[in-house]
């Protein structure tokens, strides 16, 4: 073993396109094979829909993995809008957990990922919604960008253009994908692209038909391109469509695990515009080497070199590969020759089992950081190869080597770097700037359309082998053993040099008493020394106005109590924690996002949170809460003086549940929570004996028991998607819409996102619906909020969106989330 030790420094970044923090790829024969049968073909396939979790997983394996096209998904949202699973990220964190859980996808199907700036702003019945929400002209633009870029002959969409027939998101892409295939051949279209990339026409524009539901048109056939996706892969040894149910399945923040299959099985496109095709969608594409002029001859060595590949020494084939290689490099077709060049470098790391890597001595750098690095790099084949040079992308010099890598001698290095002072945070790009409804703000036309950051730091390996230079790509990671999982990869990343998180994601004041603000301050240096505030309007009392702190350690936390007086009035005001050192601000709050499933993420968004300053009238009721797919409800009750437990775990003895004078559903519970197949009737019987359960929104499919009423009662797929739609209250007598607090329209103002999702259709008499609203143009919806009588309590279902406008801080959902809560036998 050899070791060194090199001092490196980095005068500015770059970004290189690597994906993150993963485990490094070991290829197997088979693996090696089928990219050596790739290298044959030249042609790409687009495949376009609106969310994570809308795409074929089986006929984007089918194209990769059969046909070895290059094969993207391009989504137009990253499911921001969403629920989760999972957890009780929503919104922009959960846009970050689906956006993971694509590239998990695609590394698993081998499919290439792509977005637009459009974000999912919920559900939307009707395209011209969606692009009312949507900067349509920008989205557009994303996709004719990644069109240029990616260059494919055939797209595909999930959905047709039929508007009405589902999410209006979804025929928004189909229609996008429509309008961008005729135009990016156009170089009067978004000009301003053709700084960095040529127009591109695509041959051929299908539609993905359902497969699930056909229409009786779609029944027949015969006018149809068929594929068999279920054919069965020798060398990988699965059907395609037993992959694509294990790159399905990472989709784990929206519950779509999935079986594999066996067996024929159909996938059909449907011609939509362009070159029509007869029995293949690529029939009418050149995808051999014969597309470019003058390098026929390429296609033929390669061949050689499959039939000449022994999986017992696969190293045989290098010279062959190397002298491909020279020939791809001469090439007069840019594209090409860097797709195809990456391709055959990939195939020599596998085939000489080098290990190139870098790990940081921790995950998180600051600006201006000297960071500890580890390298180690091993040939593992009999070839020749040299470490000539390493680089870190953006230094300004190199580290010039010539070792020589012999065969499986490792070669380890402990180096140092600077993180430079003007490095940017590696906050995720679209998240970077404050965003509207409908759109991230990312003004960089290189970062549109890419999946994530590129890695925060870099190396470049040059290498000789047999005499050839080659140079591979690698980011700096962190790496731990952990007792249990083993090898553990996470991301390094730039962060701020100190965190300031307020307690909550939004400070409720239901009456005129002061509220105790917790911020935890978390160093992310040594020897930090700085004032911490909170900035708040001036009708907000704030005690004391400064607090000074000394963090002797990196990672180290100190907490600190701010005593804050609301206003007299109702009020909405936002507040920020800011923390001064050096005189100078740092706003930026920590947030880490860990699954196993993906690679843990670290946000640092703003510090900004939500005061609010409610008219509100509350009891003293002891809650129990059964938590389901994850939200944070239990802590905006507590906020407003509730008690509340969580009583998953707990028995449901009439003793035990007696103790409480509410229980609440969390969202999904009846989907999530399979006790509640065999414990409804001990709920059932806590109302009977005069207690108050309120259950929220699930969906209408994979209920753990239909048994979740007192009478019946049936969830239907009806929502209503316009946050701001009229509200009617249907009973003003009614004790929900008047104790403790009066409940008028104005308590359904500043709602976000939706109404409410998944309301009841139809529901015995005994049932009382309290509002109804509606969506333009469709009939009124009164379904989403009932409420029962049932012995001595009140039983409630309702589909009301309160997951999402309690944590937003919206002040009538609190107001009549409190009178639901208070429906008792108390009341007067």
């Amino acid at each position: 073993m050899k070791k060194f030790i090199v001092l490196l420094s980095i005068a500015h970044l770059l970004f290189f396109s690597i994906s993150q923090a993963q485990k490094p790829k070991r290829y197997n024969v088979a693996e090696i094979q089928q990219k050596l049968e790739k290298l044959r073909v030249l042609g790409n396939v687009l495949y376009v829909a609106a969310h994570p979790d809308d795409e074929n997983t089986r006929l984007i394996t089918y194209f990769a993995n059969e046909k070895k096209l290059n094969t993207a998904y391009f989504s137009c949202t990253r499911g921001d809008g969403g629920q989760n699973l999972i957890g009780p990220e929503i919104r922009d964190g959960l846009g970050v957990i689906r956006t993971q859980e694509l590239l998990a996808a695609r590394r698993i199907d081998n499919g290439e990922q792509f977005f637009s700036r459009a974000v999912d702003f919920g559900y939307s019945k009707h395209p011209d919604e969606t692009f009312n929400i949507w900067d349509k002209e920008k989205v557009l633009g994303d996709l004719v960008w990644v069109i240029r870029k990616y260059r494919p002959d055939v797209i595909i969409t999930r959905f047709n253009t039929a508007p009405g027939t589902t999410h209006g998101h979804h025929t928004a892409s189909a229609i996008l994908a429509g309008e961008a295939f005729d135009i990016a051949g156009d170089a009067s279209k978004y000009p301003e692209q053709l700084a960095y990339v040529e127009p591109w026409q695509p041959k051929s524009l299908y539609w993905n038909t359902y497969y699930w539901r056909r229409s009786d048109f779609q029944k027949d056939t015969s006018e149809l391109i068929g594929y068999d996706v279920g054919k069965y892969n020798n060398l990988l040894g699965q059907s395609y469509t037993e992959i694509a149910a294990l790159s399905r399945s990472s989709h784990r923040s929206q519950g779509f695990g999935a079986s594999g299959s066996r067996g024929v099985q159909m996938d059909y496109l449907q011609f939509v515009k362009g070159q029509k095709a007869e029995n293949d969608a690529f029939e009418i594409v050149d995808i051999s080497w014969n597309k470019i002029k003058g390098v026929e001859s390429i296609d033929m060595e390669i061949q050689g070199i499959l039939d000449s590949f022994d999986a017992t020494n696969p190293e045989g084939i290098l010279s062959g590969l190397l002298q491909v290689r020279k020939k791809v490099l001469a090439i007069d077709d840019d594209f090409w020759k860097e797709k195809k060049t990456d391709e055959i470098d990939e195939i020599i790391y596998a085939i000489t089992g080098l290990y190139l890597e870098v790990k940081a001595d921790d995950f998180t750098a600051y600006p201006g950081e000297e960071v500890e690095l580890s390298i180690e790099a091993i040939n593992r084949s009999s070839a020749d190869v040299v470490l000539e040079k390493i680089r870190f992308i953006g230094q300004g010099q190199e580290t010039a080597y010539s070792i020589p890598l012999k065969g499986n001698e490792i070669h380890e290095f402990k180096s140092k770097t600077i993180i430079p002072e003007s490095a940017t945070y590696s906050q995720p790009y679209w998240l970077q700037k404050e965003h509207s409804i409908g759109m991230f703000s990312v003004d960089d036309q290189l970062l549109i359309g890419k999946p994530e950051n590129d890695p925060a730091v870099s190396a470049i390996f040059t290498l000789r082998i047999q005499g050839e230079t080659i140079s591979f790509s690698k980011p700096v990671v962190y790496k731990r053993n952990d007792p249990v999982r083993g090898e553990v990869y996470r991301p390094f990343v730039i962060a701020p040099p100190v965190y300031a998180n307020i307690a909550g994601s939004v400070m409720i004041f239901a009456n005129h008493a002061s509220q105790q603000i917790k911020v935890e301050v978390i160093a992310s240096k040594e020897n930090l020394k700085g004032t911490l505030k909170l900035d708040l309007p001036s009708s907000w009392k704030i005690v004391p106005l400064i607090h000074e702190f000394e963090l002797s350690k990196k990672g180290e936390k100190a907490n600190f109590i701010f005593e804050v007086t609301p206003p007299n009035e109702q009020e909405t005001a936002m507040g920020r924690a800011l923390v001064e050192i050096n005189g100078k601000e740092y706003d930026s709050s920590h947030t880490e996002i860990n699954y196993e499933h993906i690679p843990a993420q670290l946000l640092f968004n703003s510090s900004k949170v939500k005061f609010v300053k409610l008219d509100l009238e509350k009891g003293h009721e002891k809650i129990g809460y059964i938590m389901g797919a994850g939200d944070n409800i239990p802590d905006n009750l507590r906020q407003i003086g509730y008690e509340v437990d969580m009583i998953n775990d707990m028995e449901f003895s009439s003793k035990n549940l007696d103790q409480y004078d509410v229980i609440i559903l969390g969202i999904r519970s009846l989907n999530t929570v399979e006790r509640l197949q065999f414990d409804m009737k001990s709920l059932m019987d806590f109302v009977y004996r005069g207690g108050n359960l309120i259950a929220q929104y699930n969906t209408n499919s994979r209920l753990v028991t239909n048994d979740f009423s007192p009478y019946p009662l049936h969830v239907s797929r009806d929502r209503i998607t316009v946050e701001n739609a009229k509200v009617d209250i249907l009973d003003n007598s009614h004790p929900a819409m008047n104790y403790p607090n009066k409940i008028s329209g104005a308590d359904f103002d500043g709602w976000v996102q939706e109404r409410g999702l998944y309301f009841p259709d139809t529901w015995s008499e005994e049932f009382k619906p309290l509002l109804s609203s509606h969506d333009p143009g469709e009939d009124p919806l009164t379904g989403g909020l009932l409420v029962a009588k049932y012995g001595k309590g009140y039983y409630v279902y309702s589909g009301y969106s309160w997951f999402r406008e309690l944590p937003a801080g919206v002040p009538g959902a609190y107001r009549i989330f409190v009178n639901l809560i208070s429906l008792s036998q108390k009341v007067p």
